[in-house]
């Protein structure tokens, strides 16, 4: 149970304000192009009960961890994730995409094959349009089996997946 949930805001960035949550467990949320408000809303009806208290002090890590990915200065994270508002299927889905290197790329059907679930790429590809910390977890590094980007959960898009592949490539 998650009781409380401390939130920080990137800023700035070139993908416009993210906003990231941590419980005492870990990163639970991260948010692109979100403000305040609907961030905070999101995370009461996910984590019903949390208190939601703004802490730039105990968010700094993800936060500069964040905007150094951003700005091209980091290739891996090193922050604890909270998978307890995740079902055992993404977690195990997501901890797979958490292994894709910076700069390579897989498939949805790559990752199923990898959870032991040949036939679950469809799944796959709800889990992680469903990842509650993008960029942290590298969802924009899964590709369809013809290798065109279909879709990304974050704001914009493919848009958005597409410049994140292109930061990886420099």
């Amino acid at each position: 149970m998650v009781n409380n949930i401390y939130i920080g805001e990137v800023r700035p960035t070139p993908l416009g304000p993210i906003w990231v949550g941590l419980s005492e467990l870990g990163l639970l949320a991260v948010e692109i192009q979100a403000n305040l408000e609907a961030f905070r809303a999101r995370l009461l009806r996910k984590y019903p009960g949390a208190r939601v208290i703004i802490d730039q002090d105990r968010t700094k890590a993800a936060v500069q961890q964040i905007g150094e990915y951003l700005a091209g200065e980091r290739r891996e994270f090193e922050l604890p994730i909270d998978w307890s508002g995740m079902t055992v299927f993404q977690e195990l889905v997501l901890r797979a995409t958490m292994a894709v290197p910076y700069g390579q790329v897989t498939t949805y059907s790559e990752i199923a094959r990898q959870i032991g679930r040949p036939r679950a790429a469809r799944a796959v590809g709800r889990a992680e349009a469903t990842n509650p910390v993008p960029l942290v977890i590298p969802c924009h590094r899964v590709l369809g089996v013809d290798g065109g980007l279909h879709g990304y959960g974050a704001p914009g898009g493919v848009k958005t997946k597409a410049w994140l592949l292109h930061l990886e490539e420099k």
